[in-house]
């Protein structure tokens, strides 16, 4: 009778016993935060103009959704999504809009990992 199993079994059990642990190699650990940046064009526009958002995002393993939001006083509103390259999204510059208005791209990998990009922001002309 081999001792083999046996050995096995209580190199198992003392690695379980202190936090350790058997990897076999299967799947993937997806460890890094996506990466994002955004643009928006025009960067001046009126009341009722269009702006086109364009992202650029990456991840070392999977972009799934880039979404778009725009910085409200009272906190965020998402305007859309889109799942694929080039990721970009068009909207009006609202109505009621001040003096300018801020934009913000959120890149989520394959992990559900999420990074928010640093602000576009766009100047309301009369």
């Amino acid at each position: 009778m081999s001792l083999r199993p046996f050995l096995a079994l209580a190199l198992s059990l003392g690695l379980a016993a202190c936090g350790g642990s058997i990897s076999l190699g299967f799947g993937h650990y997806d460890d890094d935060a996506p990466n994002v940046s955004l643009v928006v064009s025009p960067t001046s526009a009126a009341r009722g103009d269009t702006l086109r958002l364009v992202a650029a995002a990456s991840d070392d393993y999977a972009v799934v959704v880039v979404e778009f939001y725009r910085v409200d006083p009272g906190g965020t509103t998402l305007l859309g999504s889109d799942r694929a390259p080039p990721y970009q999204f068009d909207t009006v510059v609202p109505a009621g809009a001040g003096a300018s208005l801020q934009y913000v791209a959120r890149a989520v990998d394959d992990a559900g990992q999420r990074t928010d990009s640093a602000a576009a922001v766009v100047v309301v002309t009369p």
